[in-house]
C-alpha cells in the first residue's frame, strides 16, 4: 500500500475488530492511522490514506485546485496498461476470512464489513472489465454479501443472469491511492477504470492476470463469484450521512482462493461516514458536475462538493461571472448533473471554494435573499 501521509499515527494498543478499532480511528478523521496490535491478528489495519483533498492530490501528483482538471484528462485519455506480472509476491492461500482483521465498525451493523475492497469484474457480453468500491458484509469465512447499486457492475450482474452463470470477479484491498481513486471515477460502462489509473501513473501502472481479470498490486486479493441465483439479507450499514442504510437481500459472492502480501501487508479500512468514505465516493462527481456546468457557464473555474454536506448533497461553484444570470444558470446545471444536491451556491473566483469560512462570509456579505436565493420546487434532492 503506497501512503502518502509523511505523518502517520501509530496505534499500539492491543484493540479488537469488533467495534473497537473503528470507534479509536473516528478520533482521527483527517489522519492516516495504523493500529499494529490488532487482537487475534498479526496484519495490521489501516485507514485515512485518502480522507483529504491533500493526499488524494499528492497521490496523483497535482494541487487541490486541480483535482478536477486531472480526473477530468485521465478520464478522456486513459493510457492502455503495458506492465503486467504474477502472483510471485504472494502467499496463495485456500479462502480463509478469518485470516483477515475486517472490522465490524458499530453495534447495529449487520456484520463485519469488507469497506475499501475494489471489485473487478468482466462484462459477460463484451469483455470489458470494470473495476469499483463495494461494501460487502461476511457471512462465514468464506462467504460475503455484496451491495451493488444499479451501476456498471450491476450490468454486468444482470448480464450474467440472463447467461445462467455467476459472475467471475476479484476483491483487492490496500492499494496506491490514485488506484482507489480511479476505481471511483465515473466513465461509460465500455471504458477501462484500470487505464485512468495508468493515466494517472504516467503509463507505469502494472497489473497482475488473475485468471481472465487484471488486478492491481494490493495487499489482499480475493478471487471468487458472485451467485446469480443466492441472495441474502444485507445490512443495517451507516451511510455517508452517519445513518443507517435499510436491509436489502442482495447477492452472495462464494469465495474460491486468497492472495496476501508476502512483506507487511495490511488491512485497509474505510470507517462508515469518515472523510474517507465521503471523498472517494463524492470528489469523482465533481468532474461530472463541472463539465455540465462548463456547458452552461463556459468561465467556470472549479467546483467542490463540500465536507459539511458529506461531499454529496452541498456544491459550491466558481465562475467568473461575464453576464446576469451566470449564476442561476451554473446553479441549475450543477443541480441537473447531480440530482442527489440539496443546495448549491455560485461564487465569485476571489472566493476559496475550499475554504468553508470563506464561502460563508461571501453569502454573508454578498447575498440578498429576495434577488440571490432561488428556490426549485418539487424536484429530488
Amino acid at each position: 500500500m503506497n501512503l502518502t501521509d509523511e505523518n502517520i499515527i501509530e496505534i499500539t494498543d492491543e484493540l479488537s475488530t469488533e467495534y473497537e478499532i473503528s470507534k479509536v480511528l473516528r478520533e482521527y478523521p483527517k489522519d492516516t492511522v495504523i493500529v499494529k496490535n490488532v487482537k487475534g491478528y498479526d496484519m495490521p489495519v489501516v485507514t485515512g490514506i485518502c480522507n483529504t483533498r491533500d493526499k488524494i492530490a499528492a497521490s496523483i501528483n497535482c494541487e487541490v485546485s486541480e483535482i478536477t482538471e486531472k480526473i477530468i484528462d485521465a478520464m478522456e485519455n486513459p493510457l492502455k496498461v503495458e506492465k503486467f506480472t504474477d502472483f510471485s509476491e504472494y502467499d496463495n492461500l485456500e479462502i480463509d476470512l478469518d485470516k483477515i482483521p475486517i472490522l465490524t465498525h458499530y453495534k447495529r451493523d449487520g456484520g463485519a464489513y469488507i469497506t475499501a475492497g475494489v471489485v473487478f469484474a468482466r462484462d459477460p457480453k463484451t469483455g470489458i472489465q470494470n473495476a469499483s468500491i463495494h461494501r460487502m458484509m461476511v457471512l462465514d469465512n468464506k462467504r460475503l454479501v455484496i451491495r451493488i447499486v444499479p451501476r456498471n457492475l450491476y450490468t454486468y450482474f444482470q448480464n450474467a443472469q440472463e447467461a445462467g452463470e455467476d459472475l467471475q470477479i476479484a476483491i483487492a484491498i490496500g492499494m496506491d491511492p490514485a488506484i482507489l481513486l480511479a476505481s471511483t471515477t465515473s466513465i461509460p460502462i465500455d471504458y477501462n477504470e484500470m487505464e485512468v489509473a495508468n493515466a494517472f501513473k504516467n503509463g507505469e501502472l502494472e497489473l497482475i492476470k488473475c485468471g481472465d481479470l487484471e488486478v492491481p498490486q494490493a495487499d489482499i486479493i480475493l478471487e471468487g463469484k458472485i451467485s446469480v441465483t443466492e441472495t441474502v439479507a444485507e445490512g443495517p450499514f451507516v451511510d455517508l450521512t452517519d445513518t443507517y442504510d435499510i436491509i436489502r437481500d442482495q447477492p452472495i459472492i462464494n469465495l474460491e482462493k486468497m492472495h496476501i502480501k508476502k512483506d507487511n501487508p495490511a488491512y485497509h479500512a474505510i470507517v462508515p461516514a469518515g472523510f474517507e468514505h465521503k471523498l472517494l465516493q463524492g470528489l469523482p462527481q465533481e468532474p461530472r458536475i463541472y463539465k455540465a456546468v462548463k456547458n452552461a457557464v463556459p468561465t467556470v473555474e472549479n467546483v467542490v462538493l463540500t465536507e459539511g454536506g458529506c461531499c454529496w448533497l452541498h456544491a459550491v461553484v466558481s465562475i467568473n461571472k461575464q453576464t446576469e444570470g451566470d449564476g442561476k444558470n451554473a446553479i441549475m446545471a450543477a443541480l441537473s448533473a447531480h440530482p442527489s444536491l440539496k443546495h448549491c451556491v455560485a461564487v465569485d473566483t476571489d472566493v476559496n471554494i475550499f475554504d468553508a469560512e470563506d464561502v460563508e462570509y461571501a453569502i454573508a456579505t454578498r447575498v440578498k435573499g429576495d434577488r440571490d436565493i432561488m428556490i426549485v420546487p418539487n424536484v429530488r434532492g
